[in-house]
């Protein structure tokens, strides 16, 4: 039995995670900023839930979350560092105080969240930490530059940390998302209050909220919300777990489109590249 902290569990992905996982007889600490979103599950596993409020944008709060968990069953064996928003809006619309925002809870919040588990998961040479990135960290649409960036930040972060951790066995992954019809299309965005006529055909056109994403956009290949929880929570089960997790068929042709077009890029400027050699 292992056990498992997991944030955002109020909805979407945090929550179906969550479920999973205590249907398949584990201990998860459930964490949201509103605990009362979680009474259900933990009324549900009262052995083996433990519901505590926690925003990754309060070190106090993080400080006493792993505490917590630690007290009740010993040790945290898998973190999964899943809450997170979209602050969308074109760059130069954004103000500074929402993109600081955008950074501490997608950015910072997950280190915090790292720092506070990583010494229990040494000492016992073992554990999972599954950062949640985004397919905009590949390819970053108009709108969504200040989001796509939070999430390249993970995956650099990511893959120092496992170069750091795996002599000590200590497992690390990314998830990369495709689009998913949940809310995070419309209670995880903070939209830019500013508009700015030049970006209404790019960024301009995403300013919006959708509480059926699906049907907003049929032309779009969506991932079934279900399917992937399913696989998900199943990959993070398994012995060898994989350090990139693609999930959804769109995730697929955004990475081979951006290897195509790196490759491309790089043959039209060989010359150049290799003139910086000595």
């Amino acid at each position: 039995m292992r056990t498992w902290l997991i944030t955002g569990c109020s909805k979407g992905f945090g929550r179906g995670i969550a479920r999973r996982v205590l249907e398949a007889g584990d201990n998860v600490v459930l964490t949201a900023r509103d605990p009362a979103t979680l009474r259900d599950l933990a009324e549900k596993y009262p052995d083996s839930a433990l519901a505590l409020k926690l925003d990754v944008n309060c070190p106090d709060e993080i400080e006493t979350a792993v505490a917590a968990a630690k007290d009740r069953f010993g040790t945290v064996d898998v973190l999964v560092n899943n809450a997170g928003y979209c602050l969308r809006g074109a760059v130069e619309e954004c103000d500074m105080d929402a993109v600081y925002r955008e950074y501490e809870t997608n950015l910072f919040g997950p280190i915090r969240l790292i720092r506070a588990v990583l010494p229990m998961m040494r000492a016992r040479r073992s554990g999972l930490i599954v950062n949640f990135s985004s397919v905009a960290a590949i390819s970053a649409g108009a709108g969504s530059a200040y989001y796509g960036s939070a999430k390249a930040a993970i995956e650099g972060l990511s893959e120092g940390l496992q170069k750091e951790v795996a002599p000590l066995g200590i497992r690390i992954m990314i998830v990369e998302p495709a689009p998913f019809p949940t809310d995070f299309h419309n209670g995880s965005l903070d939209i830019a209050l500013q508009n700015i006529p030049d970006y209404a055909e790019t960024s301009g056109k995403r300013k919006v909220r959708r509480e059926d994403p699906a049907a907003a956009d049929p032309a779009r290949k969506w991932g079934n919300v279900e399917k992937g929880m399913d696989a998900l929570v199943s990959v993070c089960m398994s012995d060898d777990p994989p350090f990139r997790l693609p999930l959804g068929s769109t995730a697929i042709s955004v990475f081979e489109k951006m290897a195509e077009s790196r490759k491309k890029e790089i043959e039209e400027w060989k010359d150049v590249i290799l003139s910086a050699d000595d």
